[in-house]
């Protein structure tokens, strides 16, 4: 574990370094998905009609930092991510449903890690 990079209060708390890695695979995906010419991409309930304002990572600092989840958490979450963009290639993670895919991912993984 390292200190946050986004914090610099003395309370705040130690951020895994899986969330800046995942925050970092996750951002330039987006960021490619954006720039990239139109695929014919279709829109799902997952888009959200403006970027949000939040960082990817900044984001994924929240929901470690109140969600209680464990670190495997994250991982188990970026593997969802990737199973779903292989199996929906015509939903590209994009920057309009990044958080979305994300929040819901972190949630089934947490239910199936940390789940008694």
């Amino acid at each position: 574990m390292e200190p946050s990079s986004s914090g610099s209060s003395s309370s705040a708390m130690m951020m895994p370094r899986v969330i800046r890695v995942l925050s970092s695979a996750l951002q330039r995906v987006a960021s490619a998905n954006d720039d990239a010419p139109d695929r014919g991409g279709r829109i799902s309930v997952f888009h959200g009609l403006s970027r949000p304002s939040i960082s990817v990572q900044s984001y994924l600092e929240r929901i470690f930092r109140y969600a209680n989840c464990s670190p495997c958490c994250f991982v188990v979450a970026y593997v969802y991510l990737d199973r779903f963009a292989v199996c929906q290639p015509s939903l590209p993670i994009n920057s309009l449903n990044v958080h979305r895919l994300l929040i819901t991912s972190v949630m089934v993984a947490a239910k199936f890690m940390d789940d008694l």
